[in-house]
C-alpha cells in the first residue's frame, strides 16, 4: 500500500485545534468562573478540539466533520456578536474548505478504505 503524504494545510489546522483546544482547556480551568454551571462542557469542548485534532493528524475522515461541527458550534453560540460570529464563519469556511480539497480528500480517502477493508 502507498502511504499517501499529509496535506500541508491538514497539519496546520490539526495542530491549531490542538493548540487551541490544550490552550483553551488550561485557560477555562485555572479561571475563577471554573465553578460555574457551564465550566465543563466548556472543558468537553476543549477536549473534543483536542481529539479533532489528534484523528486529523492520524486521518480520520471523521474528525473532519467533528472540527467544522466544533467551530459550527462556536459561530452559534458567539451569536449576536457581530465581529465573533463572523471570525467563528470565516474560519468554519476555510476549514471545510481546506480539509475537503482534493489532496485532503485523497489523504482521508485511505481512512475509509481502512475502514471497508479495502487495500
Amino acid at each position: 500500500m502507498i502511504e499517501r503524504k499529509r496535506p500541508v494545510a491538514v497539519l496546520v489546522i490539526a495542530c491549531m485545534f490542538i493548540a487551541v483546544g490544550a490552550l483553551g482547556f488550561v485557560h477555562h480551568l485555572l479561571r475563577p468562573a471554573a465553578l460555574h454551571p457551564n465550566a465543563l462542557w466548556i472543558e468537553l469542548s476543549e477536549l473534543l478540539a483536542i481529539a479533532a485534532g489528534a484523528f486529523l493528524l492520524r486521518g480520520r475522515s471523521w474528525a473532519r466533520w467533528l472540527a467544522l461541527a466544533w467551530i459550527a458550534i462556536h459561530v452559534v453560540t458567539n451569536w449576536p456578536g457581530v465581529r465573533q460570529v463572523a471570525t467563528h464563519a470565516l474560519v468554519l469556511a476555510a476549514a471545510a474548505w481546506l480539509l475537503f480539497e482534493p489532496e485532503a480528500q485523497r489523504y482521508f480517502a485511505k481512512d475509509r478504505r481502512r475502514i471497508h477493508g479495502a487495500a
